[in-house]
């Protein structure tokens, strides 16, 4: 796999990943809760290295063309975006200012990581884009074992994914700070583009 064929993967990608989406949303809005930026993005990322690890062993194209597990996972991934984005909508975040409260931040860090890893490992979109994206880049008889050159790729996915929405989430916090109001609009626009991506998804999933 020459530095090439990994530079036109890592363009490919990054123009997805800049793509506003669900994981866009979660940025956001964790960008506005205090000091969970981290573990917010921590848990975009473990959600894509769980597909990392699947595509290495070879399962994603097994999911990927049963319809049956295709269909259940895009109605969970839906129903979970559609719930993150009514709660959003319900109670919009706002910067907060440093408290006390230092016996429950582990919990609450750990509660914001996993919601981030349920945000992008219940993404069918995620799982199609390993599918769909990766094979083009992987040459099956080329020096590097199939099972590296994915794990190298996914490496990078993930890579851009932690520089991406890192770089939303700070953002989010450091422009909306100080304006409370923007920051309960944003909050609740980026809930409505979660309610309607998982709309989307039940129409095209369940619709088809």
């Amino acid at each position: 796999m020459d530095t090439t064929t990994l530079a036109a993967f890592l363009a490919m990608d990054l123009l997805l990943v800049f793509t506003p989406g669900a994981d866009w949303a979660f940025a956001i809005t964790a960008g506005l809760r205090d000091r969970s930026v981290v573990p917010a993005v921590a848990g975009l990322v473990a959600g894509y290295a769980g597909y990392t690890l699947l595509a290495v062993a070879g399962l994603v194209v097994i999911v990927a063309r049963s319809g049956t597990l295709l269909t259940a996972l895009t109605v969970a991934g839906a129903g979970y975006l559609v719930w993150l984005g009514w709660e959003a909508l319900r109670q919009p975040a706002v910067p907060v200012a440093a408290g006390p409260g230092a016996g429950t931040e582990g919990s609450s860090r750990l509660r914001v990581m996993l919601r981030g890893a349920g945000t992008s490992g219940l993404n069918p979109k995620a799982l199609l884009l390993y599918f769909s994206l990766f094979p083009q880049f992987i040459d099956p008889v080329g020096g590097w074992p199939v099972a590296t050159q994915t794990g190298l790729l996914g490496a990078l996915h993930m890579t851009a994914c932690a520089v991406v929405y890192l770089a939303v989430g700070v953002l989010a916090r450091t422009v909306l700070s100080t304006r409370p109001a923007v920051a309960r609009a944003v909050t609740r626009a980026s809930g409505a583009v979660m309610i309607v991506i998982g709309g989307l998804l039940l129409v095209e999933r369940l619709g088809g």
